[in-house]
């Protein structure tokens, strides 16, 4: 009996890349299965503090629970006469922009055999706060600009990480979101 050993290490960086690419060919050939719904409820709590839980969804077809419920708390600081007892709202959505990029970032570096060492993204989002708190009308009540910096340690060149990083920009959905207009209809009742 032979053993034989290979030098080529595999490529591990959590990504279940198979998958993905089955997900995607099986939603290509039915399209209206990729139609999906996602949903958060939230409730005041006092002051600026809400919580809210996200725990289904609608995707594949037909309504999907994840079979437990996450929960957010959004505050604001202390100097906003709050509490701060979480993050403010626009602080989660740069998170969810870090975590949205980073997550495309590990995914396609695995699809592209490229091993993960490290990653990280700092986010910085700068605000003028004489829009929201009516000072100045012509001032954008959201962020002016957003600057994201990676730093990426993997086995591969300066160029290869340099897609890696305009890959996950180009596929993620919370970089579209945050960037193109999306129509918000807010109802009462």
């Amino acid at each position: 009996m032979t053993n034989t050993v290979t030098n080529a290490a595999a490529v591990d960086n959590g990504v279940n890349v198979e998958a993905l690419l089955g997900a995607k060919e099986a939603l290509d050939a039915t399209p209206a299965a990729a139609q999906f719904k996602w949903r958060a409820s939230s409730e005041w709590v006092n002051g600026t503090h809400t919580t809210t839980k996200i725990d289904t969804f609608f995707g594949l077809g037909e309504e999907q629970s994840r079979g437990k419920t996450f929960t957010v708390d959004t505050d604001h600081p202390e100097l906003f006469a709050a509490e701060d007892n979480a993050p403010t709202p626009v602080e989660l959505v740069l998170s969810g922009l870090a975590g949205c990029l980073t997550a495309g970032v590990a995914t396609i570096a695995q699809n592209r055999d490229i091993q993960l060492n490290s990653v990280t993204a700092t986010i910085e989002g700068d605000m003028d706060l004489q829009g929201i708190l009516g000072i100045d009308e012509d001032v954008r009540n959201g962020f002016g600009t957003i600057q994201v910096n990676f730093k990426v340690d993997a086995d591969a060149s300066e160029d290869d990480i340099k897609a890696l990083v305009a890959q996950s920009q180009k596929r993620s959905a919370v970089f579209d979101i945050i960037t193109n207009p999306t129509n918000v209809f807010v109802t009462v009742g």
